[in-house]
């Protein structure tokens, strides 16, 4: 639980008087009740991180007032140079020497077969992993896993079977299958398991000869410090994953990163310079010409320009936030149904803080019928949000009219 720190309502208080605004003004500018923001003035009341967040960014705080509501990770500087624990439950963990290029065998008998030669099923398998992760935009999380999980074993034991010549390429493909599997469980909510999968998905690549996505991982691990809200400890391991030698695309996935974990205590300057360095990078040819499966998001046509609409509104602006997110929600693929969900509460969020509630509701009542066809542990934290957002314009009918479809997306789920 999060608390106000006892200096935030005065400081709140100098900044708007010296800002020459009456309570009345500045409620008007932020769309908030003004009768909550003299409590909260007065020290009656706690600030959320988002009033925090817009009072930060319409006052010119530079993140002062945020960081008075928002209590900083005391272990955060060791994220610099230390990883999270990597946490192994695959089962009979394959055993992988990148030095030798053997795999050794791990138990998998392929439906009691004999030894099967890699090289011809892996077009198959490469078709399925793009049928996969298509499939992963329409369907529950936890249906997918264990599928993933099986293919993931398969393919990295027809590795096992392959003539040293053709082992390599079964190995990347099954470290593409671990690192999509593990987004798929953190997508059921299942952190460590998220986390077991993207440090076998290493494990296979290195064995593959591929490096880099030791890397690429410390950008996924960043996702997962970025929804449990340690700023400190995303920017750490995104910046870890910026180095020169890396492939652009990695690098420019990771500022990106960065630039959510800037947002997130309103450090306007850093985020938008890592947006800019990340816009650079992922338009870059050598970014644009990178090898199958490409890494990272394929239905966003323009990540950076997505992710400066996700982080404006963390920034505390919303509108901008707003008209961003209109535009670039308007070019995703109808068929990418969570990915769709991912960013159009976000916008409805954005939207919802800028005053425009109706329209607000309009997106999100689209957005929860296809919720259950595509549940998702990271987006029901914007979920939550909104309806938090939402909360305090009850008079609203449409407000009234969406509480249901809310409720029932939130609502515990039960086996």
């Amino acid at each position: 639980m999060v608390s106000t720190n006892p200096r935030f309502g005065p400081e709140l208080r100098r900044l708007r008087q010296e800002a020459g605004l009456t309570l009345t003004e500045f409620s008007v500018a932020l769309n908030y009740d003004k009768g909550h923001l003299s409590k909260v003035e007065r020290g009656e009341r706690s600030a959320s991180p988002e009033l925090a967040r817009r009072c930060d960014a319409f006052l010119g705080a530079n993140g002062e007032l945020q960081r008075l509501v928002v209590r900083p990770e005391s272990d955060s500087d060791a994220a610099e140079t230390t990883l999270p624990p990597r946490l192994w439950h695959v089962g009979r963990r394959a055993v992988l020497s990148a030095g030798t290029g053997a795999l050794i065998d791990l138990g998998l008998k392929l439906g009691g077969q004999t030894s099967v030669a890699a090289d011809p099923l892996l077009p198959s398998f490469h078709v399925q992993f793009h049928q996969l992760r298509k499939l992963g935009q329409s369907t529950a999380p936890k249906v997918l896993v264990p599928l993933l999980e099986t293919q993931t074993r398969t393919v990295a034991g027809l590795a096992a079977d392959a003539p040293s010549t053709t082992r390599a390429p079964a190995l990347l493909l099954a470290s593409r299958f671990a690192e999509f599997t593990g987004w798929m469980a953190q997508e059921a909510g299942d952190t460590d398991a998220a986390l077991s999968w993207t440090g076998e998905a290493v494990e296979l690549a290195r064995a593959g000869g591929d490096p880099y996505l030791g890397s690429y991982a410390l950008v996924r691990r960043a996702l997962v410090t970025l929804y449990d809200g340690d700023a400190a400890g995303t920017v750490a391991l995104a910046r870890c994953a910026q180095s020169d030698e890396l492939p652009p695309r990695i690098r420019g996935l990771a500022a990106q990163r960065e630039a959510q974990g800037h947002a997130l205590v309103g450090d306007e300057r850093d985020c938008l310079r890592s947006l800019d360095k990340a816009r650079e990078l992922l338009d870059s040819d050598d970014a644009r010409s990178g090898t199958e499966p490409v890494i990272g998001t394929t239905n966003v046509s323009d990540p950076a320009a997505m992710t400066t609409g996700w982080c404006l509104y963390d920034l505390g602006r919303p509108k901008a936030a707003a008209e961003v997110l209109d535009r670039e929600c308007r070019r995703l693929p109808p068929h990418a149904l969570r990915t769709r969900a991912r960013y159009g509460f976000r916008r409805s969020l954005a939207h919802a803080a800028s005053g425009d509630v109706e329209h607000a509701c309009m997106i999100a009542g689209e957005l929860l019928g296809v919720m259950p066809a595509v549940p998702s542990a990271t987006v029901n934290s914007d979920v939550r949000r909104l309806a938090r957002e939402l909360s305090r314009f009850r008079s609203s009918r449409a407000v009234r009219d969406l509480q249901p479809a809310l409720a029932r997306v939130l609502a515990p789920a039960h086996d």
